[in-house]
């Protein structure tokens, strides 16, 4: 045990100081808390990481990725030795943060501190549904835990908090937090920011507390974790250390995020009587950890087969659409049977996606999620109930106002195999940026819904009323933003959403009915832009978004009939996938010169510069009055439409 702990310890500090960039303080501190995890407790099979039924641990401490890396590297996962020598460099399967499905055994991007503990809570809630709902008597095919470390730096942000606060409510039972308490962070001691009990706290939050006086007992943690998993609340375990323990700068800010160097790791290796040898690999580690984890985990999933292959005769139907979800298969074969709108019907985009997500929920068992105390207003609700002690079938997760953690559970749903949810208000979106830009990392398909989409939210004014939230989020690379003009492109970015496996969606809605003017297409839509309505001879181009289009055809009628200026109207629900499509196409939907276009949206309008010379956007913060009266004071009636048209691209131009 001793050799095996110094050989993760000195293995991640041969990474530091070759790559002369790093945190080895962490390193020090937690290896042992790594050893008691995965030589006692933690169930998984490295020749098979993604094995459906293992436990998960997310280093929510995600600058501690080198001592992960060694942990993983000696566990047996499929990372070559040369891969450890080129930690932090360019293209290297060992970077600075651990990185999803970039690293065999990480389990999650980490690294802004508090997601990951998040994503943590997000992975016990998907557990716990689907053993609810798949588990049978004798047949616990979904059964195992979740594990997070986490430092000083995570409990301080909100984030971790909120997440905490509703793990402990929901008493998610399969939750292990393991604390690794050094009362140190960067800026010196713990001391100078925080005073918090954290016993008090963590016990107010519903978790069983429990703590270990030294980071080095091996033993008493894993006895403290056993401890934690027989009870019927989370377990959270605070973990005393040294940080950078047995270093010249022990205990101090000075080893929490620079390399010790090359003469002080040559002095501890000396002191512990280990291998002067960079890079050394002992023989007795490896083996170590084959005798406890490897066979351990080889052990539980050959039992697992076992168990899932007489679960699929007994049950064929739950073994279906169980495989389904590990598969991350999605059927929408039920999606043409949705009903859209006729034209001239009126509908809120908030309350189409209500009777959507209904029905996407009754067809896919996957969809799981809710509101952050706004179900009423947002329409963006779970099926069968609440989620909650006593249904852990319930699909509508009750949130509350904790949008920092919700937009951190919905990615650990996912990563988990389910399609997470949430709904909110789009001015609130700003709180759930890190989660979100987070998945878009990731590459994976949480949905993100966000209601009450611009000025038009009227009384409530400038702090309900979204201006630059778009511009930021279609600045993000890898996201899908989708922002549908009426109900029936509600049930197409919906469709889109749920095709889409490679990336987050990020769905915007109105508060206020949208009437259908135009009966699109669905293959049009997810080209991002399409043409709703043409006329023969046009001069110009108005593009436009959500319920701007509304006002764009309005204004195509005025300017036609009033002034015989013939336009081309341009359904624009996402720029991104639109500047996907080829250059042809591009070309035939924006066929005029850029002068001649001309963009409307009630957001920031940078960004459609690159679509149309002249722009009709908000600048600005909105107001607060009657919605009608705040869209006349910000230019977005019919009548400004066309006068903005006329200078743009009229009959004098």
């Amino acid at each position: 045990m001793k050799n095996t702990i110094l050989n993760m310890k000195f293995l991640a500090i041969d990474m530091i100081n070759k790559a002369n960039s790093g945190h080895p303080g962490i390193v020090l501190d937690a290896a042992p808390i790594m050893y008691s995890l995965f030589q006692y407790h933690l169930d998984g099979d490295p020749k098979n990481p993604d094995w459906f039924n293992r436990d998960r641990f997310i280093l929510s401490a995600g600058h501690g990725s080198a001592l992960l890396y060694s942990t993983l590297f000696l566990a047996g996962y499929d990372i070559p030795f040369g891969e450890i020598q080129k930690f932090r460099q360019l293209g290297s399967m060992t970077p600075g943060h651990p990185e999803y499905r970039h690293t065999p055994g990480v389990e999650a991007t980490t690294g802004p501190l508090g997601q990951g503990i998040g994503m943590a809570v997000g992975m016990a809630l998907a557990e716990a549904y689907l053993g609810a709902t798949f588990n049978r008597p004798g047949f616990p095919v979904v059964n195992h835990d979740t594990y997070t470390l986490c430092g000083d730096g995570d409990l301080q942000e909100g984030v971790a908090m909120e997440a905490l606060s509703l793990a402990g409510h929901l008493r998610l039972n399969k939750l292990t937090v393991l604390f690794d308490s050094n009362d140190i962070q960067l800026d010196g001691p713990t001391s100078k920011a925080t005073s918090d009990d954290i016993k008090a706290k963590m016990e107010s939050m519903g978790f069983f507390y429990q703590k270990v006086e030294s980071s080095d007992d091996v033993i008493g943690l894993s006895i403290a974790i056993e401890k934690g998993r027989q009870s019927d609340k989370p377990s959270f375990i605070e973990i005393k250390g040294i940080i950078g323990e047995g270093s010249a700068k022990q205990g101090t800010s000075a080893v929490h995020g620079s390399p010790i160097g090359v003469e002080d790791a040559l002095r501890m290796k000396l002191e512990a009587g280990y291998s002067l040898e960079d890079f050394c690999v002992l023989d007795t580690s490896t083996a170590d950890f084959s005798d406890k984890f490897i066979k351990r985990g080889q052990t539980e999933k050959k039992v697992w087969d076992a168990m899932i292959t007489e679960y699929a005769g007994k049950y064929p139907e739950e073994y279906k659409q169980l495989t389904s979800i590990m598969n991350g298969e999605c059927d929408l074969e039920f999606v043409k049977n949705i009903g859209l709108l006729e034209n001239g019907q009126k509908e809120a985009t908030r309350k189409s996606i209500g009777r959507l997500l209904k029905t996407y929920q009754e067809n896919n068992q996957a969809l799981i999620g809710g509101s952050a105390d706004l179900t009423p207003s947002t329409q963006v609700k779970g099926i069968n109930g609440d989620f909650s002690i006593e249904n852990r079938t319930g699909r509508n997760i009750n949130f509350g106002v904790r949008e920092h953690a919700m937009g951190a559970i919905v990615n650990g749903l996912t990563l988990h195999g389910l399609r997470g949810f949430s709904g909110g208000f789009f001015v609130f979106s700003d709180y759930m940026k890190p989660a979100i830009r987070l998945g878009a990392i990731m590459g994976i398909p949480s949905l993100f819904i966000f209601t009450h989409d611009s000025i038009a939210v009227g009384e409530d004014g400038p702090t309900h009323e979204p201006v630059e939230q778009l511009a930021a989020f279609r600045s993000t690379p890898n996201l899908l933003v989708l922002r549908p003009a009426d109900a029936n492109e509600t049930a197409y970015a919906m469709h889109l959403a749920m095709e889409t496996m490679d990336r987050p969606t990020v769905i915007i809605l109105t508060r206020q009915d949208l009437t259908v003017a135009i009966q699109s297409d669905y293959l049009d839509f997810k080209k991002g832009a399409y043409i709703a309505s043409d006329i023969k001879d046009y001069t110009g181009i108005i593009i436009a978004s959500g319920s701007e289009l509304g006002l764009a055809m309005e204004a195509q009628e005025k300017l036609y009939k009033e002034h015989q200026i013939p336009v081309r109207v341009v359904s624009m629900p996402s720029m991104e996938t639109f500047l996907g499509q080829s250059e042809a196409y591009q070309n035939q939907i924006l066929s005029l010169p850029i002068d001649k276009r001309l963009a409307i949206e009630m957001g920031a309008s940078g960004l459609w510069y690159r679509f149309a010379g002249n722009v009709v956007g908000i600048d600005t913060f909105g107001a607060s009055g009657k919605a009608a009266d705040v869209l006349k004071h910000f230019g977005f009636t019919a009548d400004d439409i066309v006068s903005k048209c006329l200078k743009a691209f009229g009959k004098n131009k």
